[in-house]
């Protein structure tokens, strides 16, 4: 239990990248790496320095192939946090929900009395520079919400060109529907794709008939905490299942099964995991269906043999029609007996 110990207890400031072999005659071995410092290797006999040197550029997790075997690159989630474009009332209220979530956020202004307020609510980091100057400056990542509240649609405008090529969590702006309507249609008349646009989040914020500032920032925040929790709950070694496999009252028989890859549209995203456990009972989701209740016997079987086996389930086909499987893709499943 040595790994998922030190998976609970992982700086989750850090890049953090669990490696697995996921086929030939390592398949299982695994190793921890955090911020390049190795905290955990379960196989010695395996050159890991090769794999190590192939580590992905991009911070998404993906199989690849090394020396005709299979290896997963999990990048584990990284810190969260927020970048607000505007410091008006609005994102004064923005400024202390984060304070409250403990999420970090920068905000950006042109005008220092603006930027001067937000510093006072709070606020980790200001910009006071044009918009368009401080987003060259901010890179973005997995973990990174954008939240664009300015005081017109020409910055929301200029704002939106700057990060919707950025890596990002979410991306949202305020503005009215004929409003935002414009901004987007500019945009994509500039070259960039509808379907980039469409994956904005605007009007920005759940729909809770907010008119306030303080209420506007509320539905925000909480459209935000929706997403953040989505994407934790669907991926990587969340909270619950690393408590599920540590528990010493439920002892028995466990097996692992993660989605390590996917083609076409599925369920669920790369890095989905579920628990199956002796008794027949399971701990998150893969998707459901027939996918589900045949991947639990296979579970078993590893469970039985002590063996970890790479399964491709092809969801394209007729016979996958047949069987309910309506997204149309292909994933693969790697699952592995826990000890």
């Amino acid at each position: 239990m040595d790994f998922y110990n030190i998976l609970k207890q992982i700086d989750k400031g850090k890049e953090n990248i669990v490696i697995t072999i996921v086929s030939g005659e390592n398949a299982g071995s695994k190793l921890i790496l955090s911020d390049g410092e190795i905290l955990y290797n379960n196989d010695d006999e395996v050159l890991w320095d090769e794999i190590i040197q192939n580590i992905p550029n991009k911070s998404k997790s993906q199989v690849l192939t090394i020396n005709d075997r299979k290896v997963y690159y999990e990048f584990l989630r990284q810190s969260y946090n927020v970048v607000v474009c505007g410091a008006g009332h609005i994102s004064i209220s923005i400024i202390k929900m984060c304070k409250l979530l403990d999420l970090p956020v920068t905000v950006i202004d042109d005008r220092l009395t603006f930027v001067n307020n937000a510093l006072e609510a709070g606020a980790d980091k200001v910009v006071c520079e044009p918009f368009e100057n401080a987003l060259n400056s901010i890179q973005g990542d997995s973990g990174t919400f954008f939240i664009i509240v300015t005081r017109g649609h020409r910055y929301d405008q200029v704002c939106l060109e700057k990060i919707i090529n950025k890596e990002n969590a979410y991306i949202g702006m305020i503005g009215s529907r004929l409003r935002v309507a414009k901004v987007l249609d500019y945009l994509e008349g500039q070259g960039i794709s509808r379907e980039k646009l469409n994956q904005v989040y605007t009007p920005i914020g759940l729909r809770i008939g907010a008119e306030t500032p303080a209420e506007i920032a509320v539905s925000i925040m909480a459209e935000i905490i929706e997403v953040k929790n989505k994407k934790a709950g669907h991926g990587s070694y969340n909270q619950e299942l690393i408590d599920c496999i540590l528990n010493e009252k439920n002892n028995i028989p466990k097996a692992l099964v993660t989605i390590v890859s996917r083609k076409g549209s599925s369920p669920r995203d790369v890095g989905t995991k579920m628990i199956v456990s002796k008794d027949g009972t399971m701990t998150g989701t893969i998707g459901g269906g027939c996918v589900e209740a045949d991947i639990r016997q296979t579970a078993l079987s590893c469970m039985d043999n002590g063996k970890c086996k790479l399964v491709r389930v092809d969801m394209t086909g007729i016979e996958a029609e047949e069987d309910g499987m309506v997204c149309g893709g292909i994933i693969e499943l790697f699952v592995e007996p826990i000890n």
